[in-house]
């Protein structure tokens, strides 16, 4: 059974499913909630409980204040001020209660921008793990997971991008995305989905 575009899924246990950002202030409601993440929620949380322990969540946090930011974070939370720590109510950083029990017992990375690589030690946690291979899920497509998947591609990890994982405020900027690693990211990137990578008795690594 063909994983995508690029050939058979491969099979092992060198690999992480990374969930980008999964987190109370991205849930519809807030303003930058995303109306698709309560339509992928429940397919993220049930790959991640049929493969327990595989998971590393990361988590966005703003800034206390806008003042609190450098160049252009500074302007951009102006504009968000009411996603400000300072503004929101407690709890909303926190990952969305479909996925604490997969939570429970995992690695969580926190960080301040869209990339989880420049100011975290997750690269020295997936090299302690052994992984080459990366399932990236989560949210937005166009901004922090386009970041992740650079960020891995960049340092070496094969990159299995969940197509029904991700979520989006854009779905022309979504489809745009999936469109750009189809197009020039192949040999990096390849679009899966989460039941294809189900279909096999092991999980995917890299070959």
């Amino acid at each position: 059974m063909a994983l995508d575009e690029n050939g058979d899924p491969p099979r092992g246990t060198d690999w992480v499913h990374l969930c980008v950002d999964m987190q109370r202030l991205f849930w519809p409601g807030t303003d930058w909630g995303l109306d698709w993440m309560p339509r992928i929620a429940p397919r993220v949380a049930a790959f991640c409980e049929r493969h327990p322990g595989r998971a590393i969540f990361t988590r966005f946090i703003p800034l206390r204040r806008a003042s609190d930011g450098e160049g252009t974070w500074q302007a951009y939370y102006e504009k968000w001020d009411a996603m400000t720590l300072d503004r929101l109510a407690p709890g909303m950083v926190d990952l969305i209660p479909e996925l604490e029990r997969a939570a429970a017992d995992a690695e969580v990375i926190d960080k301040h921008v869209y990339s989880p690589w420049v100011e975290t030690d997750l690269d020295d946690r997936l090299r302690a793990r052994g992984c080459r291979t990366l399932v990236v899920t989560g949210g937005e497509t166009d901004m922090c997971v386009l970041s992740t998947v650079l960020g891995a591609v960049d340092r070496g990890y094969r990159v299995l991008l969940a197509r029904d994982g991700l979520c989006s405020s854009s779905d022309e900027a979504h489809d745009a995305t999936l469109d750009l690693f189809r197009r020039r990211f192949r040999l990096h990137v390849e679009i899966v989905a989460l039941a294809d990578l189900d279909a096999r008795s092991e999980a995917p690594v890299a070959e």
